[in-house]
């Protein structure tokens, strides 16, 4: 008896071990969890916007992440309960255009709590526990912008037409702009006639500054804007006082509208920043800090409150000579939607 016993036991322990070992290979358990990104931007109504977007998702897709993108249109407070929403939903990371970059640092500290590294993308949260911040070398934006302008007028009565103020970015632009403005307005080659910021980088802002000037003083020799936005606006005010194409107006963004008026010669410079680039880099980084890697960079950027770990990236002044080897080389734009306006025997050869 004793040895029957000792057998029945034998055989139920080898079963239940073999049911023991064969479940972990069966259970959803064992699949890798998919990661989730939040993408919270300021406003996706912009084109520059919608790209980043696009090209974010893609990426991040590509490498088997999920992401949520929402957008604030514009109000720092919408952007802070849309993140608290993200949060709630449980991403692995967040990733912020901010609107307002002191307001963000708010947002910044709730994802912390929650445990949630934040990226900064393109704007700068100021003032917080910032995990990293990727961008484009703003201060050398401003500086091609000037250098389009003075390449074409050196002296005389300039505007200059800035970002938001809430914005970091808009102050690094005019500081960039004003390394090669200052010198020549200290000479007296350059009378600074307007100077001013524009809460939320809005063309119908830009159109009334530079239309109140212009309905005023008449007179104008170049119009130095911060963005192709600002610039478009400029370009409406210029054109109802008959200056359009004559004054010199610059932008950053490369975006189709501005390509365009490069090309029928209404707007001189934009500032090309390879979205692509960004949003990939930015797509990537987001998926490995989620995974737990090391992220490398190239700078450190001081937020006002610590030292950020930075990745910065190069950008190109974009000319009506310049056209077809940045933006067109790039497929950023297209040549037949850049030379719509313009006859086919006066635009360059595609080749």
């Amino acid at each position: 008896m004793k040895q029957i016993f000792f057998i029945c036991v034998l055989i139920t322990f080898i079963l239940v071990s073999g049911c023991v070992q064969q479940t972990p290979a069966t259970t959803e358990e064992s699949e890798e969890k998919m990661i989730v990104i939040g993408l919270s931007l300021s406003d996706m109504r912009v084109e520059r916007w919608q790209t980043d977007r696009d090209f974010f998702i893609e990426r991040a897709e590509e490498l088997g992440a999920s992401v949520i993108a929402v957008s604030a249109d514009l109000s720092a407070d919408v952007q802070e309960s849309q993140a608290e929403n993200l949060i709630l939903q449980g991403i692995d990371v967040l990733v912020i255009v901010a609107n307002d970059g002191e307001k963000a640092a708010a947002i910044v500290e709730k994802a912390n709590e929650a445990g949630i590294k934040v990226i900064a993308y393109d704007r700068l949260i100021k003032n917080s526990d910032l995990d990293y911040y990727i961008s484009f070398d703003n201060v050398k934006v401003g500086e091609y912008e000037a250098k389009g302008v003075l390449d074409v007028v050196s002296k005389g009565d300039f505007v200059y037409l800035g970002g938001s103020p809430t914005d970091n970015n808009a102050f690094l632009v005019k500081e960039g702009t004003f390394n090669l403005l200052q010198p020549k307005i200290d000479s007296g080659d350059i009378t600074l006639v307007l100077d001013v910021f524009n809460d939320g980088w809005k063309s119908e802002e830009a159109y009334r500054q530079l239309k109140a000037y212009l309905s005023e003083n008449k007179k104008v020799d170049a119009v130095v804007c911060a963005n192709d936005g600002t610039a478009l606006g400029a370009i409406q005010a210029l054109e109802e006082f008959g200056l359009a194409g004559k004054v010199p107006v610059s932008g950053q963004d490369a975006s189709l509208g501005a390509c365009q008026m490069i090309a029928e010669g209404k707007q001189t410079v934009s500032v090309y920043k390879p979205i692509k680039t960004i949003a990939y880099k930015a797509a990537e980084m987001a998926v490995a800090i989620a995974k737990g890697e090391t992220i490398e960079t190239k700078q450190i950027v001081n937020n006002g409150k610590v030292d950020v770990p930075s990745y910065l990236l190069d950008v190109e002044m974009v000319t009506k000579d310049t056209l077809m080897n940045t933006v067109i080389k790039d497929g950023f734009q297209s040549y037949d939607d850049i030379y719509q306006n313009i006859p086919e025997n006066e635009r360059p050869a595609k080749d």
